[in-house]
């Protein structure tokens, strides 16, 4: 079996990657090890800049039915509401960041949209073939499976968790702490005597125990619960060993937990990669960087991953661009997953409250060898920052820049002649632009800015072919 790109891992993201490739043209199988897509709520906040991400991969609309804002926290005491604790920061929604809020989407349900999206863009997932082996040449990667078999590919991403076989194959280490010896349980389960209009969260009752957290899932029937325990603890994953620590720290009783529909214990570590890269082989989401789930920036940070290194093979195999510029993913993405790990740590202690850090929206590239700018004095957007969402002429810029594409936009500049893959948007000076040339990147930052076209041809015929 032959294809363009191999995909080890069909969770967000690895079924993100199969999206973005399979709207470019490009041969891509996703595999994963597991017989169906994972069951459980786990990573279930989808950040802002996620949400503009999954615009851009035509899964915004399900993602928004299938989910629901998230709801005020509400303190409880001996069985009584002691009063509201705001998880999050509030935000404006402004013309230029039209999504302000995370947006709760318990994650069985994220990737199931994902996977019709990709199934609809022809793409396809091959369940059951757990990795066993890997090598490769100057050509291309073999993988071999333990059922048996092999998929030839030339270029593979591992995208297969935390304990990525694909990693460990190739002798990639991670470095990284644990941010909490303490174990804690979570759970999907069916629940009776709580309202669905708030976080429910029960503080420790005494030495010895943890905080308990009960929050509704949005778009389901279901809550997710969360529990702490002590270094040593042995976590009882069954209904009764759930039903167990709901009655001790809550005023529940234990029959009203009726169902646990998935259960999983973890200790909150935080790891990093020590590289993002081996040959023709490249490490995204969890597979290369592990994160506390606190502030909610695993997931969203994975499928940028895969935003980031999409249309670069993209760009490679099917437009004629240099190989070279798929150094940039490692590039680009190991600096900020750094980032985000630190800043999940830090939202885990209660060092940082989720706010806007946590929204994703000031990521951006700044220093990347992708990056020009060559006005003098930039206004406050440059080169390698995010492209903010606007109007202008009549267009809004989010539906322009929507699809595998670069756009242009000439802001009270005159555009120059450009390829007619490059879609050109012309106006008056917008803010928060301002007046020149802006050159968006196909995953929506800006590659290149200019008061004029000067240079502008050069960094096309070497970034955006």
């Amino acid at each position: 079996m032959h294809t363009d790109v191999l995909i080890v891992g069909a969770g967000p993201t690895g079924l993100a990657l199969g999206i973005d490739l399979a709207r470019r043209g490009v041969d891509a199988l996703v595999v994963e090890r597991d017989e169906s897509l994972f069951p459980g709520s786990r990573g279930k906040g989808i950040q802002p800049r996620t949400m503009e991400v999954f615009d851009d991969l035509g899964v915004l609309d399900a993602i928004r039915a299938a989910g629901g804002g998230y709801p005020v926290g509400m303190l409880w005491q001996d069985g009584k509401r002691t009063g509201e604790h705001q998880m999050f920061d509030p935000a404006e929604v402004t013309e230029d960041s039209p999504y302000d809020e995370p947006w709760m989407v318990p994650q069985w349900r994220t990737q199931e949209i994902l996977f019709a999206r990709l199934e609809e863009l022809g793409g396809k997932v091959l369940f059951g073939r757990e990795v066993v082996g890997l090598t490769q040449d100057t050509d291309g990667v073999t993988v071999a499976f333990a059922a048996g078999g092999s998929v030839r590919a030339r270029y593979a991403v591992a995208a297969d968790g935390g304990r990525s076989v694909v990693r460990r194959t190739l002798g990639i280490a991670m470095t990284g702490e644990t941010v909490d010896p303490n174990p804690t349980l979570v759970a999907d389960v069916r629940i009776t005597g709580l309202d669905r209009d708030n976080w429910h969260l029960f503080p420790p009752r005494g030495e010895g125990d943890g905080f308990l957290a009960i929050c509704p899932l949005a778009g389901t029937a279901d809550f997710q619960v969360a529990a702490q325990f002590t270094d040593g603890s042995s976590v009882d994953v069954s209904l009764e060993g759930v039903r167990k620590v709901v009655a001790a720290r809550s005023h529940l009783a234990p029959e009203d937990v009726t169902e646990v529909r998935w259960a999983s214990n973890f200790r909150p570590r935080a790891a990093l990669a020590d590289r993002f890269r081996d040959g023709r082989v490249f490490l995204a989401g969890d597979a290369a960087h592990i994160h506390s789930p606190a502030g909610g920036q695993g997931l969203n940070t994975s499928v940028q991953d895969a935003y980031n290194l999409g249309w670069k093979l993209g760009a490679v195999l099917r437009d004629g661009a240099a190989e070279a510029l798929l150094e940039t993913y490692e590039e680009e993405r190991r600096p900020i997953a750094a980032g985000m790990l630190g800043l999940s740590t830090s939202v885990h202690r209660g060092e940082v409250r989720r706010g806007g850090a946590t929204r994703q929206l000031g990521i951006g590239y700044r220093e990347s060898s992708l990056t020009t700018e060559t006005r003098e004095a930039p206004g406050p957007l440059h080169a390698g920052d995010r492209a903010p969402d606007g109007t202008v002429d009549g267009v809004r810029l989010f539906d322009a820049f929507r699809g595998p594409h670069w756009t242009l936009l000439a802001l009270g500049a005159e555009a120059p002649e450009l390829p007619e893959s490059i879609g050109v948007v012309r106006g008056a000076a917008q803010e928060p632009y301002g007046t020149g040339l802006f050159l968006v990147r196909p995953d929506g930052y800006v590659g290149w800015a200019g008061a004029t076209g000067d240079g502008l041809r050069e960094y096309v015929e070497r970034a955006a072919r």
